[in-house]
């Protein structure tokens, strides 16, 4: 009895023992099974976020290379943006400045050293570079002439839009290529109006008419005048790019450049019309003719029109500076800055120009306001030269404005008897950091002659 008992006993202790161990099978089954099961989970998740991340990164290169296009298609060749402006040698856009090129006897180096003065500048500041590379603020302006210049927007179901409403369906078109990417822009050339003149745009032959040198660039908002002393500048369009010529190392030249808005152009283009420049090179679009005829008739040579024998007007730059522009004709018949400019803005005048040609004038006192010739100059402190040495024409009062001066006038006409009866101008400010840098350049000047053999008023 006891002995089946026991059998009974031992028969159930394997039962269970085999049930105990069956049940850790089970849960390591268990275990592996869910231990998969979370490892393919987490695949599935880490599957899905890969995913987002790409199409994240895929967004984000889309974005960058929209603004890429947008820089590229926005960006003329030479590195200027649009709209048309004055560049500094920074490559910013500013609204004028003043630069002198030194002549070669104050630079022994090439005779092509400048030095600059622009609205963000308290004085001179030597170039970086020559006056004839394309990275100085003379060559980055000018260079806007020269390339290609574009201006960017979208197309959108057929018709163009200034906003980014729909990106996706935009194309990007760029001369004759045209193709559909995502983000991509509508790119078309912008039209410009420039107009390049000098009584001297070759070497050794000079132009009857006006006695003046410059260049305007605009496009249909604002552009440039440059107003400079320099012969055979700057080449025409069709040249493709920027180049100082090398025979005005020789001589100093002056340079102003100023920013105008669009509407300014029409003034700009009267006083023109009054000064009868020699145009080598133009191009003034029917678009602009229609609200610039005066300009579009000085492109034409057309001279059935002149406003006047000589006028003044106030100018005022995009940036809200004041300019006053001194136009007279062949018929003014009389020396600009004694006779005019002076009585006009109630100040003595210094005047520097080109020595070297017949029948100079000399000092003159006898009209009130005291005109003096300038004999010796040194622009920012730079080794004196003679007025023999330089090629500029400017004038700067005597005095500061507190004192009834302050005027500095960047010209394009000589005083001469010649001259008198040619077209020619200045455009003048005050303005006191760039009266007082010119101020500073004009060291001796040609004391007046009065009865008797005095001398009067010396400019040193």
């Amino acid at each position: 009895m006891l002995m089946q008992l026991k059998k009974r006993l031992d028969l159930f202790a394997k039962v269970r023992d085999r049930q105990r161990r069956q049940a850790v099978v089970v849960r390591r089954v268990s275990q592996t099974y869910n231990k998969k099961k979370n490892i393919m989970t987490e695949a599935k998740h880490r599957q899905a976020r890969l995913k987002r991340f790409n199409s994240r990164k895929q967004n984000f290169m889309h974005g960058m290379m929209f603004k890429l296009l947008l820089l590229i298609c926005c960006l003329p060749h030479g590195g200027a943006t649009s709209p048309i402006s004055c560049y500094n040698d920074r490559g910013d856009a500013t609204d004028w400045f003043h630069m002198y090129k030194l002549p070669k006897e104050a630079d022994a180096a090439s005779g092509f050293k400048y030095v600059l003065l622009d609205e963000g500048s308290a004085g001179w500041t030597p170039g970086p570079v020559t006056i004839n590379d394309t990275a100085g603020a003379l060559g980055r302006t000018l260079a806007q002439l020269y390339s290609d210049h574009r201006v960017c927007s979208l197309e959108w179901n057929g018709g163009q839009k200034k906003g980014f409403e729909r990106e996706e369906e935009c194309v990007c078109e760029e001369g004759k290529f045209k193709a559909h990417v995502p983000n991509a822009l509508f790119c078309q050339e912008a039209e410009l109006a420039y107009v390049l003149y000098n009584d001297q745009d070759q070497p050794r032959r000079s132009h009857k008419g006006g006695h003046t040198k410059g260049a305007l660039v605009l496009d249909e908002s604002q552009g440039f005048w440059l107003i400079h002393s320099t012969p055979v500048f700057p080449p025409a369009r069709q040249a493709g790019h920027y180049q100082f010529p090398s025979s005005g190392a020789t001589y100093g030249q002056n340079f102003l450049c100023v920013t105008f808005p669009l509407e300014r152009f029409g003034a700009i283009g009267e006083q023109l019309q009054i000064n009868q420049p020699h145009v080598y090179d133009c191009a003034v679009p029917q678009s602009f003719a229609a609200i610039l005829p005066a300009l579009a008739a000085v492109c034409n040579k057309s001279g059935a029109h002149v406003p006047a024998a000589n006028r003044s007007v106030a100018l005022t730059s995009k940036g809200g500076a004041t300019f006053v522009s001194f136009a007279k004709g062949a018929a003014f018949n009389d020396d600009l800055y004694t006779s005019w400019v002076a009585p006009a803005l109630q100040s003595d005048l210094l005047v520097q120009f080109w020595i070297h040609s017949g029948g100079v004038l000399p000092s003159d006192c006898s009209l009130g306001w005291k005109v003096l010739d300038v004999t010796r100059i040194s622009p920012a402190g730079s080794p004196p030269f003679g007025s023999g040495k330089d090629h500029s024409k400017w004038a700067v009062s005597p005095q500061p404005a507190a004192a009834g001066g302050g005027w500095l006038c960047v010209a394009d006409i000589n005083r001469n008897r010649a001259e008198e009866k040619r077209g020619g101008g200045a455009l003048c400010r005050r303005h006191p950091a760039v009266w007082k840098a010119y101020r500073a350049a004009a060291l001796d000047c040609q004391p007046c002659q009065l009865g008797g053999g005095k001398r009067q008023l010396h400019c040193g």
